[in-house]
């Protein structure tokens, strides 16, 4: 009840709260408080005809195994025009995820924003820089150090119709938040007989970063998945990024959105008319042949970068980015295992109870009779991540593995 009624007073305090049209301008790199200028080689990637730059560290004791450099990774890529001839303009990913919650704040006045240092400071990944001078302190609210507690003012505060999205400084903080999430957050729509609906976003970084330690390299996908009543979406390009956090803000359903904290300074070029990405699709990345490859997140970047070594070798992999982590696209996923009957999921997940152990029992349960190999999910391992970088490097999926298991499947 008292949430509830936290929620109401945070309601009415909401709507009398006007919008300043002033837009805010977009802050520079400089603003970030993780390093963004690598040396070292960098890795052109392109899905469904967009540019996507991505740099890689050139440390020796922390590099992986050689792949071919000149491989090419998609179908009649040709010579790549400059990007800046090209509409749309060029976003880093926490950039594109700030765009799109932007718009949808002055699209909606009901969307709000909860988290520690999400207001003046502008998160700890800079999503929300700007947002508090334009939208002001009751939009954009800075919360204590108590995930628990803000995340049941959030779920009280949609219960009365607003939209309010929660910000976990990093997704790990938000197991404080679990019952939260699950009993309430999840279940509330179905236990209240419809009379309530939940429609709040959680989003914030995740996953495996560099030297981070176990305790912020966290990848909840694996902890979040089993409960009833919530959508899960990975954003892997700011393209997506943007699209995914729209659509997400627009949902009547609880929808947890998990960012890669490695990703945030991903660059690409987005267009300038309005889009959503749908919150149950998958996307194509590279169409082929021989096998299909299932990932999300940053493992679709050590899939892309294994695929250039494998084209060379004479394997035309068919690459998927599942990006809906609950529910699945079995349709998207069935049509292509039914052409290429070959199944690899690489993912960043730990192996015991993971989205790829969820993901291998669908695909064995309804496209069994299509596969001609079994299904090989290459996965984190079951161990807290290390701080020692070359121990951390060893944990997760490298590109050199993902070359030899499709080597074994094709065979």
């Amino acid at each position: 009840m008292a949430t509830l009624l936290q929620g109401i007073g945070a309601a009415a305090a909401l709507s009398s709260t006007s919008l300043d049209s002033k837009r805010f301008e977009v802050s520079s790199l400089k603003s970030l408080p993780i390093q963004t200028a690598r040396k070292g080689r960098v890795f052109a990637i392109r899905s469904d005809s967009r540019d996507i730059t991505l740099g890689s560290s050139n440390n020796k004791a922390r590099s992986s195994p050689k792949l071919v450099a000149n491989a090419v990774a998609t179908k009649n890529q040709g010579s790549t025009a400059s990007t800046t001839s090209k509409p749309g303009h060029e976003l880093l990913l926490f950039e594109a995820l700030r765009e799109g919650l932007e718009e949808e704040m002055d699209r909606d006045p009901s969307v709000c924003v909860v988290g520690e240092d999400v207001g003046h400071y502008g998160g700890s990944y800079k999503v929300t820089k700007g947002l508090a001078t334009k939208f002001g302190d009751l939009r954009v609210l800075d919360t204590p150090i108590a995930e628990n507690s803000f995340t049941g003012m959030a779920i009280g505060a949609a219960m009365t119709g607003l939209r309010p999205v929660i910000e976990g400084m990093n997704m790990g903080f938000l197991l404080l938040a679990f019952n939260q999430i699950s009993n309430n957050c999840g279940m509330l729509h179905y236990t209240s007989g419809g009379q309530f609906k939940i429609p709040v976003v959680i989003r914030g970084p995740g996953g495996v970063g560099r030297q981070l330690g176990a305790e912020h390299s966290q990848r909840l996908e694996s902890y979040f998945q089993s409960i009833p009543g919530i959508q899960m979406v990975a954003c892997s390009t700011p393209y997506n990024a943007k699209g995914l956090m729209k659509a997400a803000i627009r949902s009547e359903n609880p929808v947890i959105l998990f960012e890669h904290v490695l990703l945030y300074n991903l660059k690409e070029r987005i267009p300038d008319e309005e889009y959503i990405c749908s919150l149950e699709e998958a996307e194509m990345v590279r169409p082929g042949e021989h096998i299909t490859i299932l990932t999300y997140s940053r493992m679709r970047y050590h899939v892309m970068q294994a695929a250039k070594t494998l084209v060379n070798k004479g394997y035309d992999p068919e690459v998927i980015d599942i990006r809906s982590l609950k529910p699945f696209d079995l349709h998207t996923m069935g049509n292509s295992i039914k052409k290429t009957h070959r199944v690899l999921i690489v993912e960043e997940c730990m192996r015991t109870g993971g989205i790829g152990a969820s993901l291998t029992a669908a695909i064995n349960e309804n496209f069994h009779d299509y596969l001609d190999a079994p299904v090989i999910c290459l996965s984190s391992q079951d161990v807290p991540t290390p701080y020692a970088g070359t121990l951390e490097e060893f944990t997760i999926v490298q590109p050199a593995q993902i070359v030899a298991a499709v080597e074994k499947l094709c065979q």
